[in-house]
């Protein structure tokens, strides 16, 4: 009886709480134009520096998280809620008290706090230390949120959402093969170097990806009709100069 009223409840709130839009495309969508819109997503070295910077540093930081029941048998739960506690204030802290201006200016910073306090665990931590460490490393994710916020600027109305889907894909396969790579390296030595070397194979990457993304531009600007709809941010019209004679 309960899922059923849950099931009616459902029907009733997409009923009569979601009014009726048109679709953003039309046709019938299919494998070729989603890998022909993804090739345009990522022909641009801005976007393909966003991308990038979104799913391989993140994907070696999950790789530390795999880790964490090897590292802590017995209290590996301690860690796991630290890092969700931690991933959470950094979303909270993006989402409800940074400007646009400041959070484009925690972009950086946040890609190397996401790693950096992983680098402690080459060395034997208590259970506190390593959870605070877990939980600081978790804040910088919110630099995910920062980069979606850019890849939304450089990408045209019409492909947003499969803009969004590329990189949730992309997330997931580096997360997985973070993972895999963790395992492999943690067979070689202990799960607290492995853990440390994920981290500095991530910030390796993030300082070689950070000039591709100085090209990308935070500010959303209008797209000129009839324009690729993942071409850069369109500038605007210059002014146009005085004819009023002199």
């Amino acid at each position: 009886m309960a899922g059923t009223a849950l099931a009616l409840g459902s029907l009733l709130v997409v009923r009569l709480g979601l009014s009726s839009r048109p679709p953003r495309s039309s046709g019938r969508p299919s494998p070729a134009i989603t890998w022909r819109i993804n090739r345009e997503l990522l022909s641009s070295r801005a976007r393909r520096a966003v991308y990038l910077a979104m799913w391989v540093p993140n994907g070696l930081v999950v790789g530390c998280e795999a880790l964490f029941v090897p590292y802590a048998p017995h209290a590996a739960a301690v860690l796991f809620v630290a890092t969700a506690l931690g991933m959470l204030a950094g979303d909270l802290a993006a989402g409800r008290f940074l400007s646009p201006a400041t959070r484009q200016r925690y972009v950086t910073p946040l890609r190397f706090a996401l790693a950096v306090p992983y680098l402690l665990f080459v060395l034997p931590l208590s259970l506190p230390v390593a959870a605070v460490a877990a939980a600081v490393a978790s804040v910088g994710f919110m630099s995910t949120l920062l980069l979606q916020e850019r890849l939304i600027a450089l990408t045209g109305e019409e492909v947003r959402g499969q803009a969004l889907g590329l990189h949730a894909s992309g997330m997931k396969a580096m997360q997985a093969a973070g993972a895999t790579l963790a395992g492999l390296v943690a067979v070689v030595v202990p799960a607290g170097p492995a853990m440390a070397t994920m981290a500095a194979l991530s910030i390796a990457v993030t300082v070689a990806l950070t000039p591709g993304l100085r090209l990308s531009d935070p500010t959303p600007r209008p797209r000129p009709s009839g324009a690729d709809p993942c071409t850069f941010p369109h500038r605007g019209p210059r002014p146009a100069r005085s004819t009023s004679p002199s």
